[in-house]
């Protein structure tokens, strides 16, 4: 162990130029050698906040960042970085001339070494401005734009109860943070509430650029019931303009500003995936149309769009006369449930539904008549094993009936439905139903158990009164 102390005043250089205690110390409590973590050197220089601006790390001198091939969902790790709240906006700026510059491998990054490890220099007129959110974000989301919501004050991230926020509230966090209009509002959705809990209620008029500008209740609030943190799904800024209805037209995606995209290695797989989140069914056909000249486009990564990541997340900026045309099934979602004996009809949510071992259940898939005809495909997906089932749609519905539910029913159901307009073959698929399947045996004790109570309560009852 070293065996002085250091009296440093905070300037020096080097460790070993500090002052130190003239005598030794000897002893030293187990456990209670130095752990320290610096922080990474990153910032963001010459924006509105902290939170904005030039991107600049220091490795040896400060210098920007390499302004190609950026896409939002790397972007957020130098959010983190900078204990900023979510990744909202990234663009690429060309400067007058070129200079020295750092690159940055972001297979490096992703493996988990430090970002300053991964850098390496280059020269280069492109840099990268990028804007995080300043005081809110989501986490443990699927997404950029889901997840429990966070608020940052006096440098501490909070928790927000859910009684405490409300759907106006929810219209300013997807605004600041750049997605789009609140799609999901509720309670434990991306996890239980974790400490500490923010303490006022949130009075937003809906209409503010930030949660932190709102109107808040004057006194705090000191209990939360368990589980009750807020979870919220913003929905992606993704629109179709131009066609005959809201699921055709010419793509365009929002990272700061509306932008068409770009129609470089477009296929239906990329273009499914910007169906679902435009709520539009399956995708019918992606085609390329011929702009008058270059202009600045977003350009989708498709290996990061296959990966599960959403539109936005993937956007990269460059120049093209190349865009995108999409049509889509427009096709409502279905709806699925399960109806049993014993809970009734529950449908799909995030906590799933529950049957009995051995009762009889129904799976209904059913939705809103838009076509005639069509059919359900019911996909049950287990531990080890996919299985399928088909129905006609009859009144736009289709039940399919399980006499005796079993372990082996447990796992997640999603109905599929297939029609055929004008020769074209549409699909649209429901959310995710989890099912579990309990064990009635603690029911019935209870059950039998409390006649017996009662019996023996009156029996003793009968030998007091004899006495």
């Amino acid at each position: 162990m070293w065996t002085k102390e250091f009296q440093c005043g905070g300037h020096e250089s080097a460790l070993l130029d500090c002052r130190s205690s003239g005598s030794d110390r000897n002893t030293c409590s187990p456990g209670k050698a130095v752990g320290l973590t610096c922080s990474e050197p990153v910032r963001l220089v010459g924006g509105d906040s902290r939170c904005a601006g030039t991107l600049e790390v220091k490795l040896g001198d400060w210098r920007p960042v390499y302004g190609f091939y950026w896409i939002l969902k790397e972007a957020a790790v130098f959010c983190r970085a900078l204990d900023c709240g979510s990744a909202v906006s990234i663009r690429r700026r060309e400067e007058s001339s070129e200079r020295s510059v750092w690159r940055i491998n972001f297979d490096c990054v992703h493996s988990g070494l430090a970002l300053r490890e991964c850098l390496t220099s280059y020269y280069s007129s492109s840099i990268l401005d990028l804007t995080c959110s300043d005081s809110v974000r989501l986490v443990n989301g699927t997404s950029l734009c889901s997840g429990r919501l966070e608020v940052k004050s006096n440098q501490w991230w909070s928790s927000v109860r859910e009684d405490d926020f409300d759907q106006q509230d929810a219209e300013v966090v997807c605004r600041e943070l750049g997605c789009g209009a609140p799609s999901v509002l509720q309670g434990a959705l991306y996890g239980e509430v974790e400490a500490p809990m923010w303490t006022k209620e949130f009075q937003c008029g809906g209409h503010e650029s930030a949660l932190l500008d709102c109107r808040s209740s004057g006194s705090d609030r000191n209990t939360c019931s368990p589980g009750k943190a807020v979870g919220l799904t913003c929905s992606d800024p993704v629109r179709l303009v131009g066609g005959d209805s809201r699921c055709a037209g010419t793509l365009e995606v929002k990272l700061g500003e509306w932008r068409q995209v770009d129609y470089y290695l477009w296929t239906l797989k990329e273009a499914a995936v910007a169906c679902r989140e435009l709520d539009c069914g399956s995708a019918v056909s992606v085609g390329r149309r011929k702009a008058p000249s270059q202009r600045s486009v977003w350009w989708v990564n498709p290996q990061c769009v296959l990966s599960g990541s959403s539109l936005r997340e993937c956007l990269t900026s460059r120049s093209s006369s190349s865009i995108v045309d999409l049509i889509c099934s427009d096709l409502l979602q279905p709806i699925i449930s399960v109806s049993s004996s014993m809970y009734g009809v529950s449908e799909a949510q995030q906590q799933g539904a529950q049957v009995l071992r051995r009762s009889t259940f129904t799976i209904c898939c059913s939705i809103q008549p838009q076509y005639p005809g069509g059919s359900f495909q019911l996909t049950f997906t287990s531990s080890n094993s996919t299985h399928n089932y088909t129905q006609p749609a009859v009144n736009h519905t289709a039940s399919f009936l399980f006499p005796a539910a079993e372990p082996a029913h447990q796992g997640s159901y999603s109905c599929v439905y297939h029609v055929s307009v004008f020769s074209q073959n549409f699909s649209s698929e429901s959310q995710l139903l989890a099912l579990t399947v309990s064990d009635p045996t603690p029911l019935i004790i209870k059950e039998v158990v409390l006649p017996l109570t009662q019996g023996q309560q009156g029996a003793e009852d009968g030998q007091t009164g004899e006495h």
